[in-house]
């Protein structure tokens, strides 16, 4: 990559497991790449069939600040397991 340009980061589902049994890494990864590309990190893991989730909290928190979006799914995935009310309180 050139030095000075800028990559827009994402963090978005990335599928895994096998047919019927799908469970979704999340990743940063940047917005041009397909959705089973290469992932800049993994930042967590969501199981919709066990209702699971496992977060990388300082990780995402870092690619948040350096003002990466999620997409609406992962947003969901987040407010659902109180993410954001965890930053305000790591924040005050």
């Amino acid at each position: 990559m050139k030095r000075g340009m800028f990559v827009m980061v994402k963090l978005r589902l990335k599928r895994c497991g096998r047919k019927q049994q799908a469970v979704y890494r999340i990743v940063a990864i940047d917005v041009r790449s397909r959705r089973e590309g290469r992932d800049l990190r993994k930042v967590g893991f969501y199981d919709p069939i066990k209702n699971q989730t496992c977060l990388n909290v300082p990780a995402i928190l870092y690619f948040l600040e350096k003002g990466a979006q999620p997409t609406r799914t992962v947003y969901d995935i987040l407010r659902k397991a109180d993410f954001f009310k965890e930053k305000e309180r790591t924040l005050s």
